[in-house]
């Protein structure tokens, strides 16, 4: 009788981690209508309250199934798009914190790849190795791994890790663009821009990389994702002191329908909200 109650009991509980694990594997599913459903939103301070409160959300059921990969890539793509968007500009040093975290669930969902089901490793030469082994289906983890990483590396540039970790970002960013150059608005495209756009030609910089980059991006996009026309202002228009192509930039974001790019319409209004700052600033940076 004994033994029937410990198998019974054995059972039971081998049961309800089954409706555990299926429970959050289903919510995980609802939860990426949920990102659909933000991205839509238009209105930016809807979106802040909205994507902090689910963030939150997602790490508890990531606390109960801490290998689920939907959850993992939800929670990277969550706070490194949370800093970007509401973080980074007034509030640098919580952004660099929130970075760091999406980067940490990213890099805990890569190792869940066969490229780095071992570990990723802190060598430079091994990891840039095992990106050969990313495939296809792996690129949201990768992309938004890299990102969130590169946000921190931004942020951090006066750290000797920061300048150590780019080279992995970048090597990154270049096996994105070899799977699909074209992911997320060209996303990794418009990394590079941004690099080269940012440092130094003595640290490696290139306006005229940074261009060519811009440009691949609204060709991928088609124009429509006009978040690219500011970082194109920002990190070459300004760096080369081309106030026309400045002007110009801006003025077709705040010209652009509001539904140019439907279904991210908070990305079309993050890249207004950022073209009128930029404007505001022009005697300044120009």
């Amino acid at each position: 009788m004994k033994k029937i109650f410990i198998l019974l009991a054995s059972l039971l509980i081998l049961t309800s981690c089954s409706i555990q694990k299926i429970a959050l594997k289903t919510t995980s599913g609802l939860f990426a209508y949920g990102i659909e459903a933000l991205y839509a939103e238009p209105d930016l301070e809807i979106a802040e309250i909205a994507i902090a409160s689910n963030i939150k959300l997602l790490e508890g059921f990531h606390l109960a199934d801490p290998k689920n990969k939907s959850l993992l890539e939800l929670l990277t793509q969550g706070y490194a798009s949370f800093s970007l968007a509401f973080l980074e500009q007034d509030e640098p040093e919580r952004a660099s914190k929130l970075y760091r975290r999406a980067r940490d669930f990213g890099l805990k969902r890569l190792e869940l790849t066969s490229a780095y089901k071992k570990g990723v490793p802190s060598k430079e030469d091994e990891f840039v190795a095992r990106l050969a082994k990313i495939k296809k289906d792996e690129v949201n983890a990768l992309f938004w791994t890299a990102f969130a990483w590169a946000g921190w590396v931004n942020l951090n540039r006066n750290d000797p890790q920061a300048i150590f970790d780019l080279s992995k970002v970048k090597a990154m960013m270049d096996r994105v663009i070899e799977i699909d150059e074209g992911y997320f608005f060209a996303g990794a495209h418009m990394f590079w821009g941004s690099i080269h756009g940012s440092i130094p030609r003595l640290l490696g910089g290139d306006p005229e990389k940074a261009k060519a980059s811009f440009e691949k991006v609204l060709e991928l996009t088609d124009g429509k994702f006009i978040l690219a026309n500011v970082y194109y202002a920002q990190y070459y228009a300004v760096t080369t002191l081309d106030e026309e192509l400045f002007d110009q930039l801006l003025n077709q974001v705040l010209e652009a329908p509001d539904d140019i790019s439907p279904g991210f319409e908070l990305l079309t209004s993050l890249a207004k909200h950022r073209a009128k700052s930029l404007i505001a600033k022009k005697d300044d940076i120009l």
